[in-house]
């Protein structure tokens, strides 16, 4: 029997929205953007009258001018679509450059996977 998913909490719904940003990769760079520092903030919370889950990510780019941005908002955006379970049944994107990216927001893991460490 599956947990209804308005009874999922919001601490629940954030650890599956990082799980599910850290399997989008950046086409550019073999890391997902969760370790590579493109993820300034996530916060969920349960709507009081709906009580939808929902979401929003603060997350930049590495290069304001990255082809790949509509694709990688994208699919940040489109989480809720592939999460069975509806712990995330929706999700607000905010775009934001400052401050900018650079490689002191990655974390070790992905440094080390770069050959950075």
């Amino acid at each position: 029997m599956s947990k209804d998913p308005r009874d999922v909490t919001p601490e629940a719904s954030e650890k599956r929205m990082i799980e599910e940003l850290q399997k989008i990769y950046d086409p550019e760079i073999p890391v997902d953007i969760y370790n590579l520092g493109l993820i300034y903030d996530v916060k969920c919370e349960k709507d009081p009258e709906t009580r939808l889950n929902r979401c929003k990510v603060v997350m930049t780019l590495t290069s304001a001018t990255c082809s790949m941005s509509e694709i990688l908002v994208d699919l940040v955006r489109t989480i809720p679509s592939r999460v069975e379970d509806h712990s995330i049944e929706e999700v607000d994107v905010e775009l934001v450059f400052d401050p900018p990216w650079d490689q002191s927001k990655m974390s070790d893991e992905a440094k080390l996977q770069l050959g950075l460490l």
